[in-house]
């Protein structure tokens, strides 16, 4: 929070520096009516916006006890990249944790946690986990049934939908890896998630831990300030920006890339309104049992993988953890991986989880295509953006039903992965051509992409 608040005040001198132009025109009414700014303001509100929808938006899991600070934030720089690069997959990503934080939710409470008694936890049988999966089933058709009733609902609503599971707050921060396990000498040895607790609890190894929710706040570096300066500036960017679209200005490919970042902000925020942000250390939790060790737990972890990553694995295992891939680790012994932090989810959440991502895919696109017919200082630059925002919006769904295809001709492995890597690096160079040309298209704007509408500027924002 502090990091945003220098860069708030760091733009904000960049804007008082700037000497203001006058306006030109002769006519009254049209004088009253608009402003003129400069580039600097453009990129700075732009920036500004950017930087709150790839930094302040990211909650991340909680790091090891034995991890660094350069470690911390070259973890942290890199969530901030992906964030760049594929803002949807972080939305995924959050709705993976935030569909797993419910279930567990709901396990916990039928248990009665925290007063589990030995012997208490009992795992459900198959019959009961199919009757759940085709209730799951038969609540997504009527969904799908119902989407164009509830979209004009959804955005108000989503909030509200979110609170009716207040028990989220405490099981977010069981998958962020909010409890360790300590031996009796006090040294760290196993991130405790969500089945680990209760198996341990049943063994009577450890006794049930527990944290209030003002316990959790206040390990939380997010509060309703800072949340709402980020959101009133996200709001008023989309605010002047569909306020330039009614007066018919024009408006930049920065502006329309940011635009983009900042509608996939708010269901960000939203799904994620609940986990704790910024918690750099884990609650203790202490081996009790004389019997045994820490050492004595069998904890299965995932280490083999499909495929051999080799020298793109920087690259390519962010994208797979972030999707969801099996057969990629999802538990380490101190941490919970970067882009983890949920359980294994039944297959009709996995469908909700894939449209959805798709879904993001295809309005992260769009927002792109909007700049379609936009002014462009070259004709080569304008066909590069068109053919780089067809790229993002549709390779996504490219790839998914490939995926499908190879399910039923039994693809091998390699043949999977082949494809994959081409869909990655295709999406992966868009995005890049895309993040270059929001900047040297402001090299030559046309006159209207000058003026502003008077009372925006009145509105609130950083």
């Amino acid at each position: 929070m502090c990091l945003l608040v220098l860069f708030c005040v760091f733009l904000y001198l960049i804007g008082v520096i700037q000497a203001a132009p006058t306006c030109t025109t002769t006519d009254s009414s049209e004088a009253s009516s608009f402003t003129t700014r400069t580039i600097s303001t453009i990129v700075s509100s732009s920036v500004l916006t950017l930087f709150a929808c790839i930094y302040s938006a990211i909650h991340p899991n909680i790091p090891s006890p034995k991890d660094s600070p350069n470690c911390v934030l070259r973890r942290r720089l890199g969530i901030m990249i992906m964030a760049l690069i594929a803002p949807e997959l972080v939305v995924t990503w959050a709705m993976r944790q935030w569909l797993s934080a419910r279930h567990v939710t709901r396990q916990f409470k039928e248990l009665g946690y925290p007063s589990i008694h030995p012997g208490q936890v009992q795992f459900e049988p198959e019959v009961q986990l199919q009757r759940q999966r085709e209730n799951c089933l038969h609540r997504f058709l009527r969904f799908l049934r119902l989407l164009p009733v509830m979209l004009a609902q959804h955005v108000l609503s989503v909030l509200v939908f979110l609170w009716r599971f207040p028990g989220v707050l405490a099981s977010s921060f069981v998958l962020m890896g909010g409890f360790m396990l300590y031996d009796m000498d006090g040294t760290p040895c196993l991130t405790l998630r969500p089945d680990y607790i209760l198996n341990l609890i049943h063994n009577e190894f450890i006794d049930a831990p527990t944290l209030t929710a003002e316990q959790i706040h206040d390990k939380s570096k997010g509060n309703a300030i800072s949340k709402g300066l980020v959101m009133l500036q996200v709001a008023w960017f989309v605010m002047q920006l569909i306020t330039r679209a009614i007066y018919h200005l024009e408006t930049t490919q920065l502006e329309a890339g940011t635009l983009a970042f900042a509608v996939l902000n708010f269901l960000t925020y939203a799904v994620w309104w609940n986990k704790p942000l910024d918690v750099q250390c884990p609650h203790p939790v202490y081996w009790k049992s004389t019997k045994s060790t820490p050492e004595d737990i069998h904890v299965h972890n995932e280490t083999i993988e499909y495929f051999d990553l080799g020298i793109l694995a920087p690259v390519l295992r962010p994208i797979l953890e972030l999707i969801g891939a099996p057969r990629i680790p999802t538990s380490r012994k101190l941490r919970v991986p970067t882009f983890d932090g949920s359980i294994k989810l039944e297959d009709s959440d996995k469908t909700v989880l894939q449209l959805a991502g798709l879904l993001m895919a295809t309005i992260f696109g769009g927002i792109h295509c909007m700049a379609w017919f936009f002014a462009f200082p070259t004709y080569q630059e304008q066909v590069l953006w068109r053919m780089s925002a067809a790229a993002i919006t549709f390779t996504p769904w490219l790839f998914f039903l490939t995926l499908r295809l190879f399910e039923v001709l039994i693809t091998s492995n390699a043949v999977i992965f082949s494809v994959f890597t081409l869909y990655a690096m295709l999406y992966i160079t868009a995005r890049a051509v895309l993040l270059v040309l929001m900047f040297t298209t402001l090299r030559h704007l046309p006159p209207d992409a000058y003026k502003a509408v008077s009372w925006t500027s009145l509105v609130p924002h950083l």
